[in-house]
């Protein structure tokens, strides 16, 4: 019978494993070799769309000030250059919050811009 070696850390880095695969279905919660993949995976995708997850915000918030700007005759583009033309700071994700929340202080804005 072969001799095993370093026992007692390979089962604490199996038993971390298989603590992360807890809610998982069927094997892949309780077998080392399927928990490992599907862990690994799954950090993979959770690297992957964490950096996902920002553009995803940022068509959000274009959308939304877009809706917003068209509703009061302008369009995203044309009110954006005018923003900047006006050296008038502000980001997207708060222009968002206004329009979908405040509308009538996002107009204010757009006046303000576009003049």
């Amino acid at each position: 019978m072969p001799r095993s070696t370093h026992k007692v850390a390979s089962h604490r880095r199996r038993r971390k494993f298989i603590k992360l695969a807890k809610g998982y279905w069927g094997a892949r919660s309780k077998v080392w070799t399927i928990a490992k993949n599907h862990i690994e995976k799954g950090l993979q995708y959770a690297y992957r769309d964490r950096r996902n997850k920002k553009r995803t915000f940022r068509r959000l918030w274009i959308v939304r000030i877009n809706a917003g700007a068209r509703l009061n005759g302008t369009t995203y583009s044309r009110l954006m250059h005018a923003l900047k033309q006006k050296n008038i700071s502000i980001n997207r994700k708060v222009l968002a919050d206004l329009a979908a929340n405040q509308p009538s202080i996002f107009k204010r804005i757009l006046r303000s811009a576009i003049g």
